[in-house]
């Protein structure tokens, strides 16, 4: 591969131009082509990594806002390379755990190359009989998120009644087919007749409804759960949220993942029905996927066998080439993608 001595190599790469209020938009991002030497430095720990695979995930809109005091989310650097999850291959390593030529998940940047300095927070790609792109949803962050939420915060019961909203995206999915094989009754929420059908007819939603076509949520929700509701998986926020409540059984659990549909606004909805949380003894609790993932052996251990069998399934969005990876990334606030958005920088 030409660079891998140490000569210069360009290097494309997708710059945050500035912070954001409201919905972004492609001019919030712009792709440049820089150039890198492909060597690391004498007793760097870090890695040199090629990009194959990048993820855009909803979270990344808080990155993009001007920090607050105390920042929870470290924030975009305007006129830096974009960060956020990706698969890598390995081109040098400075780092015991790694060498070259090996496979991992985790923070890297939007760009063709990247130097890794935290390798720590690297997962080394194991399994490769299945794809390698996997391993930005189904089997990286967002099938983590899945796991962690639904059976360290939900704490499930066979038999009970789950709601998921955003249920086919890349963690919703998910969500739901851990529910099912568990032993639930799920039904999800999506934005479109292509991602209902999917919902109930590729990943085996009980039932499952198009938010956008109902005039009450409350009304939609009581009609798929006559008896109410013991789990919801929260990934929207909101109106949906307010309506859920209502719906929600003695002692329900509320694991809130996302509210992808306050992230762009100006000023947040506010929640109407939280008199139920007494009145229901509704436990609800938010969660950070990173604080669960000293279980990623004991989650693949679960899931692996699984994908494995075809019991469970996953869809993927993809975007090819990182001139293309602004739009997708915008296109999630906007419901564009169908399953996981995926970018493809590059497949070798």
């Amino acid at each position: 591969m030409a660079g891998e001595n140490g000569e210069a190599v360009r290097n494309k790469q997708v710059i945050f131009r500035d912070y954001v209020s409201g919905f972004p938009e492609n001019t919030d991002m712009e792709v440049r082509e820089s150039t890198m030497k492909l060597r690391l430095l004498e007793g760097s720990n870090g890695l040199l990594v090629k990009n194959l695979y990048l993820s855009c995930d909803p979270y990344m809109r808080f990155r993009m806002t001007k920090p607050n005091v105390p920042v929870y989310v470290e924030p975009f650097r305007p006129g830096s390379p974009i960060t956020g999850y990706g698969v890598a291959r390995v081109l040098e390593s400075g780092h015991p755990n790694f060498k070259k030529g090996d496979l991992l998940w985790g923070l890297t940047g939007w760009e063709e190359y990247t130097l890794i300095t935290a390798p720590e927070t690297c997962f080394k790609i194991e399994h490769t009989d299945v794809p390698l792109s996997y391993y930005t949803g189904l089997l990286g962050m967002a099938g983590m998120t899945a796991y962690a939420g639904f059976f360290e915060v939900c704490s499930p019961k066979k038999g009970e009644t789950v709601f998921i909203s955003a249920a086919s995206g890349a963690v919703g999915q998910l969500v739901g087919q851990l529910a099912k094989l568990f032993g639930c009754y799920v039904v999800g929420s999506a934005g479109s007749k292509e991602k209902v059908d999917l919902l109930k007819n590729k990943f085996g939603f009980d039932d499952a409804f198009n938010y956008k076509e109902e005039q009450d949520l409350d009304a939609a929700l009581k009609r798929c759960f006559p008896e109410g509701i013991d789990i919801y998986f929260e990934n929207v926020g909101g109106k949906m949220l307010d309506a859920v409540l209502l719906s929600m059984k003695l002692h329900g659990r509320v694991a809130v993942c996302g509210m992808i549909s306050q992230y762009n606004l100006e000023q947040p909805e506010g929640i109407h029905n939280l008199t139920n949380f007494i009145l229901k003894r509704i436990r609800m609790e938010g969660f950070v996927v990173t604080d669960y993932y000293h279980l990623y052996p004991k989650f693949l251990e679960m899931v692996l066998p699984q994908i494995k069998e075809g019991k469970i399934v996953y869809v993927e969005d993809t975007a090819e080439g990182l001139e293309n990876a602004p739009t997708a990334l915008i296109g999630l606030f906007y419901g564009c993608n169908v399953g996981k958005q995926v970018v493809v920088v590059s497949h070798i």
